[in-house]
């Protein structure tokens, strides 16, 4: 991939006073009182570019978007954001932990020259419509490029560590600690030595999306349709395969809107391809046994390579799942990959969920039978409650997916379903800003893109 060094704008501590107050996560994963915490952190955190609060009056020309593009001007004019003396790229640390056990993941952020997926660029999920119409409107508004896209590659040479250990030798002009204490760190690099290492190193190198494939897809669509130079590169975070801190969280399918749901009847027509063990209970402490029995079972089916799931539903047990006809899948998904087959949350999506609960494609879009649960904190427990307070009709629950399993899907040209991997922590946005020299765009239908996405 092409990379180039870039003079990025940049939060001034001399102004806003801590910088970490002015960054935020990803728009995708900041719902409504999350919003409003991020705007009372600071007059300039950058959720009210990503995610700008709509209100009832909203017009094609008083809008999200427009909003938006408002409040980066003021922030620039105030000397908010500042824009870099000299090219530089970007080291990125994140410090977490995750069950009593600390990780760090490093990367690089960078420009990377845009190209069409299969050409040295590949996605491994799939996308919605309503957010890539949403994310061009932001852009065509605002000339901006907000948010980090989260790109994996692989260098079993480990040049990046060189450039990770000279950044973390100085002071990060970024430094915070956000709500699930994972600490974020930005350092800037601007010795050309170090700069032109990266580059060389990339130069080769084939890249795979782990988070942000609808702000991709939206890069390409404002290149072709601003035809523009300057829109062909991209603001990128590059993080190795081989960094030890990368880590993948499961996301696991809270049923909902799911008429007659009978847990046994389901059961029954799943032992056509599957083995189902029962862990069955009849107090709280037998209850918290046969969960462990479930997890312990999954585990064990994950490290022998079995597509293994977990389901609970209301109906005083947990349920092992593990599939036993490897050749269902097939003879249901003939134009599948071998990689694609295999991978668990495929044979979930089509053997179970499409098949015996009649959840097709269409109803996974607009969620309409599923809440995803990201495995943080209490989720597990907090999906079970709803099980039994009559909220859910019951939870699968899933595996890691590896990140071989990653590789392997996006390189035989396939993708995997939405939420099939939680690269946890998040690329956050605002810790640099690109802004293009390109006149802005008025943004189709904004009232309905922003819903949409919204």
């Amino acid at each position: 991939m092409e990379i180039k060094a870039f003079k990025a704008y940049r939060f001034n501590k001399d102004v806003v006073g801590n910088p970490g107050d002015c960054i935020a996560p990803p728009y995708d994963v900041i719902d409504a009182s999350f919003q409003d915490e991020l705007y009372s952190r600071s007059d300039y955190n950058v959720v009210r570019a990503i995610k700008g609060k709509q209100t009832d009056a909203d017009s094609d020309a008083d809008n999200v978007y427009s909003r938006a593009a408002a409040y980066l001007q003021k922030a620039i004019e105030d000397g908010a954001l500042v824009q870099e003396n000299s090219d530089a790229i970007y080291v990125y640390v994140q410090d977490f932990e995750i069950a009593g056990v600390a990780y760090e993941r490093s990367g690089v952020i960078a420009l990377g020259g845009l190209t069409a997926f299969g050409d040295g660029v590949q996605p491994h999920e799939k996308t919605l419509e309503g957010p890539k119409a949403d994310r061009l409107n932001l852009t065509r508004a605002t000339s901006c490029q907000l948010g980090q896209i989260f790109m994996l590659y692989d260098d079993p040479t480990n040049v990046d560590r060189t450039i990770i250990d000279a950044a973390l030798k100085k002071d990060a002009v970024v430094d915070m600690t956000d709500e699930e204490q994972a600490r974020h760190r930005l350092f800037v690099i601007d010795e050309p030595e170090l700069i032109e290492k990266f580059i060389a190193m990339m130069a080769d190198k084939q890249t795979v999306i782990a988070d942000g494939h609808h702000r991709y897809e939206t890069a390409l669509n404002y290149w072709k349709e601003t035809g523009d130079e300057q829109a062909a590169f991209q603001m990128l975070t590059f993080v190795n395969m081989r960094n030890v801190g990368l880590v993948i969280q499961p996301t696991h399918r809270l049923l909902i809107n799911m008429d007659n749901f009978n847990v046994a009847a389901v059961l029954d027509e799943l032992k056509e391809e599957f083995a189902v063990t029962e862990y069955t209970f009849g107090n709280e402490a037998e209850k918290q046994q046969a969960q462990a029995a479930m997890f312990n079972a999954m585990k064990q089916g994950a490290d022998a390579g079995k597509s293994l799931f977990g389901l609970y539903a209301k109906s005083s047990a947990f349920y092992a799942i593990e599939l036993t006809d490897t050749q269902a899948m097939k003879a249901l998904c003939p134009e599948m990959s071998d990689a694609a087959l295999t991978l668990d949350v495929n044979v979930l999506h089509k053997l179970i969920l499409e098949k015996h609960l009649g959840i097709c494609d269409a109803k996974l879009a607009s969620q309409s039978h599923l809440v995803y649960i990201k495995d943080l904190g209490d989720a597990i427990e907090q999906s079970i409650t709803k099980v039994d307070g009559g909220q859910s009709e019951g939870v699968f629950f899933m595996n890691s997916t590896r990140i071989e399993q990653v590789q392997a899907v996006a390189e035989a040209g396939e993708k995997m379903p939405q939420k099939s991997t939680f690269f946890y922590p998040k690329i956050f946005s605002g810790l640099t800003i690109r802004k293009l020299d390109i006149a802005p765009i008025a943004p189709q239908n904004p009232c309905e893109s922003a819903a949409a996405s919204h």
